[in-house]
């Protein structure tokens, strides 16, 4: 019997094929680009290493997400955009000259915690934007969270405890305790009191501002307070992880309505300052601990 060797050509990729190869391409950890760009030029492979050190605030490992996190920031304020990514860029520099594990740098594990420093200095400071005073303070508190980080690591490994934010804690506490709100050069907004509980009786609750809320606990993880650079936080999670994502936003508004069930100020709660941290800790929670059913009881639970 005679048998062809001519093999059929091979059928082109439909557009349905080529969506899920993107998608596929873009989410999780993006690993075959981190591939693809080992063998760059040295200031492509710390592009990567920043967008990936942004994503990281919010526990993902993902250079787009990073990309989207950047935009947000900059739709909220150009000014901060520029601190964050100063601080950023100052602890990832001091991580290369300290000469730390290669993996961790590139996976932006010294960067984000220079970042937040540096957000959070632009937040307190009562100097208005652009005052470029604030900029030397932003290089030494971000050099300061990779030194930390360095000097942490070691000790907390022999429990298997992760550094995370501890660095960024730390030299935003002494930043503020060291400036106050009289400094010539670096002051700050004073701590607000709580002041006098509000009225129920002519107070109405809204719900759609209570969603709203917290949809901006995801922003306020970056000190954003609109409702855009909060959706495209949102999506930067649903980018690297759909279950991150979701636990993200159930954490935040479980971290609501814990803040309505204790009568705190509305402001609070339409803000989205009751949320963010039930949205850190739900992410947490999914990040570190394997899936299971028990997990997503913890993580819920972590949201109050």
């Amino acid at each position: 019997m005679w048998i062809s060797d001519k093999t059929s050509p091979q059928q082109p990729e439909g557009l349905k094929q080529r969506v899920i190869k993107t998608l596929l391409y873009c989410t999780g950890e993006m690993q075959q680009f981190h591939i693809q760009m080992q063998d760059k030029f040295f200031p492509l492979q710390l592009a990567e290493w920043c967008l990936r050190g942004i994503s990281q605030v919010i526990l993902v490992n993902n250079p787009l997400s990073g990309a989207l996190i950047l935009a947000a920031l900059l739709l909220e304020s150009p000014w901060q955009a520029l601190l964050g990514m100063l601080g950023l860029l100052t602890s990832t520099f001091t991580a290369v000259m300290l000469g730390q594990d290669c993996e961790e740098v590139s996976s932006g594990l010294y960067g984000f915690n220079g970042m937040l420093v540096a957000l959070l200095m632009g937040v307190f400071s009562s100097a208005g934007e652009w005052y470029w005073w604030l900029l030397l303070p932003v290089c030494l508190g971000g050099a300061t969270t990779t030194f930390l980080w360095s000097g942490l690591a070691p000790i907390l490994d022999r429990w298997d405890l992760p550094v995370s934010v501890f660095p960024f804690n730390t030299v935003i506490l002494l930043y503020l305790a060291c400036t106050g709100t009289s400094n010539p050069y670096f002051p700050n907004y004073p701590a607000l009191p709580p002041g006098a509980p509000e009225s129920t009786n002519h107070t109405q609750l809204h719900v759609s501002q209570l969603l709203q809320g917290a949809v901006l606990g995801m922003g306020q993880i970056f000190a954003c307070q609109a409702i855009g650079p909060s959706l495209l936080i949102l999506v930067a999670v649903l980018l690297f992880s759909p279950i991150l994502a979701v636990h993200s936003l159930l954490g935040s508004v479980i971290g609501t309505v814990a803040g309505l069930s204790v009568s705190v100020q509305r402001a609070f709660l339409y803000s989205g300052l009751a949320g963010f941290n039930g949205a850190l800790g739900s992410m947490t929670v999914v990040t570190y601990f394997i899936l299971n059913w028990r997990t997503h009881l913890l993580s819920t639970a972590s949201g109050e």
